[in-house]
C-alpha cells in the first residue's frame, strides 16, 4: 500500500501529464485555460484557482483574470489590475512565487472583502515563466482553511505555471500564423476577382477593387466573400460556354 508522500507525487504526475496533454492537443485558448485551472485545483484540493494573464495591449499594461473554476459572482467578474498592484502585481514584479498563511493579515492582499465573503484563507501565487525569464501572468491557488503549502506543492504549481505558459504562448503563436495565412489567402483571392472584373467590365485595378468594396459594403459580406462570389461566378460562366 502506497504512503501519502507517494500518492501525493503520483497525483502530482498525472496531473502534469493531463497538463501537457492538454498543450498539444487542439483546445480553444479559453477552453485550455479553464483545464488547466480545474486540474491545478483538483492537484492541490484548492478552494479557488484562477488564472491571470498580461495584457499588453493596453497602455500601461494591466493583468487581468482570464481563467477559474469558482462560480461565485463576486470572484468571476470581469478583473483588471496594475502589474504593480496587490499580491498578483507582487508574483509578476518578483518573479518568485508568494505565499500567504492568512490573506486577512497580510497587507498585500486588497481583495478583504471578497475573501472575507467567500472564506479564503490561504494562497499561494506563482508566475507563468517563458525560458527568457518573461511573466505573462499568475497562477493563484486559494484554501477556504489555514494551510501551509509546502515546497513540494509549491514547485509543482511553479511547473504548472510553467507549462500553461508554454501552451498560451504556442496559442497565440498559432492564432497569429492562422490569421495570417487567412489574410494572404483573401488577398489572393481578392486579385483573382479584381483580374475576372478588369477582363469582364472592362475596368482598371483600382475600379475593380472599389466595386467589391461596394459590394462588400451593401451586402455586409466579406471583401473575401464577394471575392468567392466572382470566382465561382466565372468559373459557371466559363463551364456554359
Amino acid at each position: 500500500m502506497k504512503n501519502n508522500g507517494d500518492q501525493t507525487q503520483d497525483k502530482y504526475i498525472k496531473t502534469l501529464m493531463d497538463i501537457s496533454r492538454a498543450i498539444t492537443s487542439d483546445l480553444f485558448h479559453e477552453d485550455l485555460l479553464k483545464l488547466i485551472v480545474l486540474l491545478t485545483a483538483k492537484m492541490v484540493g484548492a478552494e479557488i484557482c484562477s488564472l491571470w494573464l498580461i495584457d499588453e495591449n493596453e497602455n500601461p499594461p494591466k493583468i487581468r483574470l482570464k481563467a477559474t473554476q469558482a462560480i461565485e459572482p463576486v470572484y468571476v467578474k470581469d478583473r483588471a489590475l496594475n502589474l504593480d498592484e496587490g499580491v498578483v502585481g507582487h508574483v509578476v514584479t518578483t518573479k518568485r512565487p508568494l505565499v500567504i498563511k492568512n490573506v486577512m493579515r497580510n497587507r498585500r492582499f486588497k481583495e478583504k472583502e471578497m475573501a472575507k465573503k467567500l472564506g479564503l484563507v490561504s494562497m499561494v501565487g506563482v508566475p507563468l515563466k517563458l525560458q527568457n525569464e518573461k511573466i505573462v501572468g499568475v497562477l493563484n491557488c486559494f484554501t477556504s482553511v489555514p494551510y501551509d503549502f509546502t515546497e513540494t506543492e509549491v514547485n509543482a504549481l511553479t511547473t504548472v505555471a510553467n507549462q500553461a505558459a508554454v501552451a498560451i504562448l504556442n496559442t497565440e503563436l498559432m492564432v497569429k500564423t492562422k490569421v495570417i495565412q487567412e489574410e494572404l489567402e483573401s488577398r489572393k483571392l481578392i486579385e483573382k476577382a479584381k483580374e475576372i472584373l478588369m477582363a469582364s467590365r472592362q475596368l482598371k485595378g483600382d475600379e475593380a477593387y472599389r466595386w467589391i468594396q461596394k459590394r462588400s459594403m451593401d451586402s455586409r459580406k466579406t471583401m473575401r466573400q464577394v471575392s468567392e462570389a466572382i470566382l465561382l461566378s466565372d468559373e459557371l460562366f466559363q463551364e456554359t460556354k
